[in-house]
């Protein structure tokens, strides 16, 4: 079993870079891949950890961008270098963008009667980058709501009345930084764009004409027929099918590493495709 989607708590997880690889190898993962939401601060840890336990790590990150669409849409950068430049100022734009929306989210919080402030909420976060989960996890612990989903449907989800948007990068742009990062791009969780078959396929195509390397086929939420369908995009498009479970520890608690579900299983075939394509990328 490989995973090459999985957050700590650099991001939104609840295991830090160097817990998530002890897993990893407890469970017997041949390859993992940490991919925190738009931050690289957790890669030289987790490679630390990686090189420690003799566990095969590829550094990656999740960005999300601007989609004209009923989903969303998140790009995976794998094998991307932390230390680049303009990888790095892209990620602080949105880092400070996220400051300013976690910001409003309080205020419209306190709006509703919540008493809640925002040094509480990054207490919570463990001094990662604060989320919507973070936000959830206190509204339990303080007794707004009964459970972390309840938090979403009644405040945070959007359209709910704490909801604020946020900052995304257009995919040129998430694109640009991951190539100057060495990395490659895929299209994460396809599933969460919400779209029909064929829309979704021409999506795919308009992203591969950006530069597009890969696709999350196997995926927690994905089904056995979306699966085979990512599948049949991977060879259309010449793309690497990747997959992972969007582990994020006790913030998702039904997710487990390299399993989802229980029943998710990513061929180790994605992780040397994956290389394969990193290196004949990289090789001039």
């Amino acid at each position: 079993m490989i995973d090459l989607h999985t957050h700590s708590t650099a991001s939104d997880g609840t295991y830090s870079p160097s817990e998530l690889v002890a897993l990893a190898r407890e469970v017997g993962l041949y390859a993992l891949a940490l991919t925190d939401h738009d931050t690289v601060e957790g890669l030289a840890e987790a490679s630390a950890a990686a090189e420690r336990l003799g566990v095969r790590l590829v550094p990656g990150v999740e960005i999300s961008v601007k989609f004209e669409g009923p989903g969303h849409c998140h790009i995976l950068g794998y094998f991307v270098d932390p230390a680049s430049r303009v990888l790095r100022e892209t990620l602080a734009l949105l880092k400070k963008a996220r400051s300013e929306r976690n910001l409003r989210m309080v205020e419209k919080l306190q709006a509703l009667g919540v008493e809640i402030t925002l040094e509480e909420v990054m207490a919570r976060a463990g001094g990662g980058e604060v989320g919507r989960p973070h936000f959830a996890a206190l509204l339990v612990e303080k007794g707004v709501v009964r459970s972390p989903e309840e938090a979403f449907e009644r405040y945070l989800k959007k359209g709910a009345p704490a909801y604020v948007p946020k900052a995304r990068l257009s995919p040129e742009e998430a694109f640009s930084a991951i190539f100057e990062a060495g990395g490659l791009p895929v299209l994460a969780h396809p599933v969460h764009l919400r779209l029909p078959p064929e829309e979704l396929a021409g999506y795919v195509a308009r992203l591969k004409a950006f530069g597009l390397s890969g696709i999350e086929a196997y995926y927690t939420d994905h089904t056995p027929e979306f699966t085979a369908f990512c599948l049949e995009l991977a060879r259309r498009y010449d793309l690497v099918p990747t997959g992972g479970s969007d582990f994020h520890g006790r913030n998702k608690p039904d997710i487990k590493l390299g399993r989802g579900f229980g029943n998710l299983r990513v061929p180790d075939e994605c992780y040397h495709e994956l290389l394969a394509r990193w290196q004949a990328r990289n090789s001039g």
